[in-house]
């Protein structure tokens, strides 16, 4: 993986944690006003990344499926298809794991 590709997913990464956890930050510190205001944008902004995730890995595993399956022998396209399939998996699943975990936090602090 290219330094680029790697440091593109760790900043990410780090930014969808920061939008789940937030939400459940928000929640243990009670409801002021600015807070308020923050917390729904941030659920509005979760919401939409998990509508949007699930068409996107559909689309990127479908991507990877063909490049595999037109490949005609070609070992790059086909590498290049599996790594497209086994990262758009790994990062919806991701996105759901961390959704999962936070909400369960956010159900231990309520």
């Amino acid at each position: 993986m290219n330094k680029k590709y790697f440091y593109l997913f760790y900043t990410f990464t780090f930014i969808i944690f920061l939008i789940f956890s937030f939400e459940a930050t928000c929640f243990a510190w009670g409801d002021p006003q600015i807070v308020t205001k923050i917390n729904s944008g941030f659920e509005t902004i979760k919401e939409w990344l998990l509508k949007i995730s699930t068409p996107a890995a559909a689309v990127a595993v479908a991507t990877g499926a063909f490049m595999r399956k037109f490949s005609f022998g070609d070992e790059e396209k086909i590498r290049t298809g599996k790594k497209l399939i086994r990262g758009s998996l790994f990062s919806y699943a991701f996105i759901l794991a961390v959704d999962l975990i936070l909400s369960a936090i956010k159900s231990l602090i309520s």
